[in-house]
């Protein structure tokens, strides 16, 4: 199938978005967009009382939000976003091709209408090989590879035999299937190249999210034992049967600063398998257990502050932003259903996102808050961006990046080289005077090699923003449009 052509695209999403942000959009109630709500611990922040007026550029920004989805790459949501650099195309034909091993032929990328995807294998080696020096043609072997493994003898099925011969790793997706994303992307602002922080698959990058960091332990309390790792295939040491980590995240500094924070998790099946594997039982996750996509209770400094209590259901993240007391720092993480995570549906986990992004626009915090949104890493789909090289880690491959906000900027394309460190600088910056996670000035030593926040290479997200303009209505939309 050939994709839709820009002046189509131009017409059409025009179009949507009257749809979604009009008189139809009004009629969706309180009820179709957040949880019914149960009783629990009071919301973690304290409702504003500095008066807007006094506040200046980045300071304007009480309430950041970072919503962290799974598994897609830049390419497969927004390969054909105009002016974006998507996917190299010559006449509407895709110009770059993936060797694909049972067929022999070199497969482009194609346009993919369907909303349940297969996607592909996404650990370190995958990562390597999909890059393939900077060829970045290796997608489709390692999809190959990983479908004949889970499909065994049943590898002549008709289903398997479609994702041996032409895995869904080379197809994209655009505003048909992700209306939302792509409207949001319209009215705010679309980072082109955002990284994953690792190269590596969703655990490392999680705990990256929360850390500028991912490592493997000799201790379960001495940071000066850890080393850089992005595969957790190693990780030995454990406290009472998990993975423990004691190098420092950001919510030690969060702490020491008397910074409002918490991390909301959706009560489900985890998200991913482990080691990021293709085919597994997924365990369950919730607030009270630590998971691949829950790190900060394996964290020793989140226990040595007591604040364990800040990490709770995301029903409570909804519960705070109606009540207009949004936490300063939010974490909203999903279940799998919400993920995206194939073989989950793309508009249910846009259905959720959107829900989210909704309970923020209709609370009183939304004149003051700013929405990141992005995806843990790329899935194994393809992407034509050879990632930039940081450290040992990464940068992983390309993902989305969207940034949400009543100063952002309208439609502008953010061509800046970033990654989640970014989110932590952000932070950093407007809650905590440019300190950094660093074990030289933070008062907690550990022994990462280096500073994420403070890489020359990093871009900075205020280039998103326009702190003199006036605050911009919420656009609230349908999740089901």
């Amino acid at each position: 199938m050939t994709r839709p052509s820009r002046a189509l695209y131009l017409t059409a999403l025009g179009a949507l978005t009257l749809i979604l942000v009009t008189g139809c959009s009004t009629a969706v109630s309180a009820s179709s967009t957040s949880p019914v709500l149960g009783p629990g611990p009071p919301a973690t922040g304290p409702p504003d009382t500095v008066p807007a007026s006094s506040l200046h550029g980045i300071h304007k920004i009480r309430h950041v939000i970072v919503i962290v989805q799974e598994n897609r790459s830049f390419d497969s949501y927004f390969g054909t976003y105009p002016g974006a650099d998507g996917i190299p195309m010559k006449h509407g034909v895709p110009t770059t091709c993936s060797w694909n091993p049972i067929t022999q032929r070199c497969q482009r990328p194609y346009y993919d209408t369907s909303i349940i995807n297969s996607g592909g294998p996404h650990n370190v080696p995958n990562s390597k090989a999909d890059i393939n020096g900077g060829q970045m043609n290796g997608f489709v072997g390692q999809a190959v590879d990983a479908h004949k493994a889970t499909c065994g003898k049943a590898v002549l099925d008709p289903s398997c035999t479609i994702k041996v011969r032409r895995p869904d790793v080379m197809g994209y997706h655009d505003y048909h299937q992700i209306p939302n994303y792509w409207s949001y992307a319209r009215h705010y602002v679309l980072q082109d190249h955002f990284f994953a922080d690792d190269d590596g698959w969703s655990e490392p990058n999680h705990e990256a999210m929360v850390s500028g960091w991912s490592a493997l332990c000799t201790s379960t309390t001495d940071p000066m034992s850890c080393r850089s790792s992005a595969d957790k295939t190693g990780q030995v040491v454990r406290h009472r049967g998990q993975p423990a980590y004691p190098w420092t995240d950001l919510t030690w500094l969060l702490f020491h600063h008397d910074v409002s924070w918490a991390y909301y998790i959706s009560s489900g099946k985890q998200p991913d398998c482990n080691t990021g594997i293709m085919g597994c039982d997924f365990l369950p996750q919730s607030a009270h257990t630590p998971s691949i996509w829950n790190p900060l209770p394996r964290f020793t400094d989140v226990r040595q502050t007591h604040q364990v209590n800040h990490i709770q259901d995301t029903k409570l993240f909804f519960k705070a932003a109606r009540a207009g007391r949004l936490p300063a720092v939010s974490w909203v993480i999903p279940n799998y259903a919400q993920s995206e995570h194939p073989p989950a549906s793309i508009a249910r986990g846009q259905a959720w996102v959107t829900s989210v992004i909704n309970a923020v626009m209709r609370s009183k915090d939304w004149r003051s808050s700013a929405i990141f949104l992005t995806w843990d890493d790329w899935g194994g789909f393809y992407d034509h961006v050879k990632p930039p090289t940081v450290d040992s880690l990464g940068y992983g491959l390309r993902v989305p990046g969207l940034v949400i906000s009543p100063y952002a900027r309208k439609g502008f394309i953010d061509h800046q080289i970033l990654s989640p460190d970014a989110y932590l600088k952000f932070i950093e910056d407007d809650f905590l005077g440019g300190q950094r996670i660093n074990p030289k000035t933070d008062g907690r030593a550990d022994s990462r090699p280096n500073v994420r926040e403070s890489q020359p290479i990093l871009g900075d997200i205020r280039a998103d923003f326009n702190f003199h303009q006036h605050p911009r209505p919420p656009m609230v939309v349908k999740l089901h449009p």
